[in-house]
């Protein structure tokens, strides 16, 4: 007679620690585990766990299982052992990073030695501190396809070219990025002459986090020139700090700046300070853009003959705001030039603090310039304003010393976010937004590992130094945002909680709706931004009035979900049709808020509908690899 010895699973995956890794059998879509799969990996302690927590045998939802850890059971073991003491984790953070499917930005190596005329091509990860520094003569230095498609692409570009006339292009410069992080400081300082171009930087990025402090300061004659920068970037921020600050005849040209972005912020503070007759152009900038939001602070102060020019500045975007303090101020002579400025379809604004105040002789000239600006203390005696749009006065007088309250914006809300019920009927055409989730891939932790890694802002230094992350990195602001948003109180009638396990995510909806449950998603992107047809209609528990949990992915560096419950609400499975064939291109999911009284009357769904609180029911569609919980019918 035999008898089992029955191990306690840490020992198990002890023991299993000391063996070579095994080969895991990874599901697809629609696929099991199967026998051959190892029971101790993350994955298949997940399947079990399913099984165990819920009630009904109804198929198993492959899209939130293979959102499991993809380590070996090995290397669970290993780094289960490892995330007990987080300074031993952060030693060997990007084997873990790479074999838990995480996004961790990447430890930058010793600066690169000085070089003279260099074309770097495909390079990533690179430090070029004190690079190129007091080369003497002419030449250039070209990054061309640099940091091409990187998840995270870093690299460092401090006192690069100090002294040092020769010119630097970055032409398609980390393109197709997801969280870029870019920091040129002090580059090119006390240069004579050189020039520098950024052409296609950072374009089709995610979020872009560029910075550009004491860039080209004291520089004589340098000119720069910024072409599609941060062009159809998602969000992220860029910071220009004592950009061109007390430079000599230096000429700064941003063409087709942050054009077709989404929510870019730019900032140029002390940008051409003290400068000798510099002139700035800014041509197409945030164009097309939605809710581009620039902020100029003391810019030009006391410069000599400076000249600026925004010509179709912000033209046809979304929205979008603008901060002019103490621009030009105590400036000598020259000039700014405002062309089709501000021509926003939806309603944008600007204000003009301290502008051109202690200026000897400035002008200033607003043609064809949007409407809802604010100036405070103004000169208005060296301005012009012709085919000035500004519905709220007539009269520019008013617009001197401006106290006036805040106006309420009327953002854009993209056709088909918001819908009412009645056009879930077979038939209706109707646009659909794009659904396409742009976060970056990466993998649920197994639980073990997840509980043992601090997790609340008031742990945040910790998990910046787990994480490599520099307090002015992306990385840290995108942990520090998502922790915010979690620790944030629930809304009226909200019940929310951030799941950074998927044990977590399923303890969660059957701790509110019962073990008897189902998790839903819309089943691909087919039909995002484009016009469908809505085919067959079911709805959940019969269309009855239900509850669910909804959950949302948030930016962290492994994959985090805000999942959230509201009263009130229905659920339907839709199947979505191409408008011309009638074929079935999508099987979608679809909630429909019943009570919205509690919601703001800003709220993008009335401004898309129309109504206000309370009034109407609104519905939207469940995003890619986002996903909504119901009890099962």
């Amino acid at each position: 007679m035999h008898t089992k010895i029955l191990l306690p699973s840490c020992i198990l995956l002890v023991l299993l620690s000391s063996l070579p890794s095994f080969n895991v059998v990874v599901a697809g879509d629609g696929e099991s585990l199967g026998e051959s799969g190892n029971p101790f990996t993350p994955k298949g302690y997940l399947i079990r766990y399913w099984k165990k927590q819920i009630s009904n045998d109804l198929p198993k939802p492959w899209f939130l299982l293979n959102k499991a850890s993809p380590l070996s059971a090995a290397q669970y073991a290993k780094y289960s052992k490892l995330a007990a003491d987080q300074n031993a984790l952060t030693t060997q953070l990007h084997s873990f990073c790479s074999s838990a499917n995480l996004m961790c930005a990447p430890d930058l190596l010793p600066s690169l030695e000085k070089h003279g005329e260099v074309h770097f091509t495909t390079y990533n990860d690179k430090n070029f501190t004190n690079y190129a520094t007091n080369l003497p003569g002419l030449g250039s230095n070209t990054f061309k396809n640099y940091s091409d498609g990187q998840n995270i692409p870093v690299n460092s570009f401090r006192r690069y070219g100090r002294g040092s006339p020769r010119d630097n292009e970055f032409n398609n410069y980390a393109p197709d990025g997801n969280v870029i992080d870019q920091s040129f400081n002090t580059y090119s300082t006390s240069s004579a002459g050189g020039s520098g171009q950024f052409a296609n930087y950072a374009k089709n990025v995610n979020v872009p986090n560029v910075r550009f402090t004491s860039y080209s300061d004291q520089g004589v004659g340098a000119d720069q020139v910024f072409k599609s920068y941060s062009q159809q970037a998602n969000a992220g921020d860029q910071s220009f700090k004592n950009y061109g600050k007390n430079g000599n005849g230096a000429d700064s040209n941003f063409t087709s700046y942050g054009t077709d972005s989404n929510v870019i912020g730019s900032t140029f503070t002390n940008y051409g300070q003290s400068a000798n007759g510099e002139n700035q152009n800014f041509t197409s900038y945030g164009t097309n853009g939605n809710v581009p939001v620039n902020n100029f602070k003391n810019y030009g102060v006391g410069g000599n003959g400076p000249s600026e020019t925004f010509t179709s500045y912000r033209d046809q975007s979304n929205v979008g705001d603008d901060t002019f303090t103490t621009y030009v101020k105590d400036a000598n002579g020259g000039e700014a030039n405002f062309t089709n400025y501000g021509q926003s379809f939806n309603e944008g604004t600007d204000v003009f603090t301290t502008y051109g105040k202690g200026a000897n002789d400035p002008h200033v000239n607003f043609k064809t310039y949007g409407v809802n600006n604010t100036f405070k203390d103004y000169v208005k005696d060296t301005a012009t304003f012709s085919n000035y749009h500004n519905k709220t006065s007539q009269v520019l007088a008013s617009l001197t010393e401006v106290n006036g309250g805040k106006k309420v914006n009327n953002p854009w809300v993209e056709p088909g976010k918001f819908f009412r019920e009645k056009m879930l009927k077979s038939g209706t055409v109707m646009p659909m937004p794009d659904i396409r989730d742009k976060m970056p891939k990466r993998s649920f932790l197994p639980r073990v590992i997840a509980s043992k890694l601090p997790f609340s802002t008031s742990k945040i230094g910790e998990l910046k130094k787990i994480f490599h992350a520099a307090d002015d990195s992306q990385v840290a602001k995108m942990i520090g945002d998502a922790l915010s948003e979690c620790e944030r109180a629930p809304s009226a009638g909200e019940t929310k909680r951030c799941v950074n396990s998927a044990e977590d995510m399923i303890d969660l909806a059957t701790s509110m709706l019962g073990r008897n449950v189902v998790v839903r998603t819309t089943e691909n992107t087919k039909g995002s931004k484009g016009n469908i047809m809505i085919g067959s209609v079911k709805g959940i528990n019969g269309g009855k009035v239900t509850k669910s949990v909804s959950c949302h992915q948030s930016l962290f560096p492994y994959l985090l979900y805000y999942c959230h419950s509201v009263p009130k609400v229905r659920v339907y499975e839709v199947d979505i049709l191409d408008p011309n064939s009638k074929a079935k291109i999508n099987h979608g999911v679809a909630i429909c808020h019943v009570d919205t009284s509690s919601w703001g009357p800003s709220h993008g769904a009335f401004i898309a509908l129309g109504s206000g609180p309370g009034k109407i029911e609104v519905c939207h569609w469940i995003f890619e690899n986002d996903m909504t919980w119901a009890i099962a019918d």
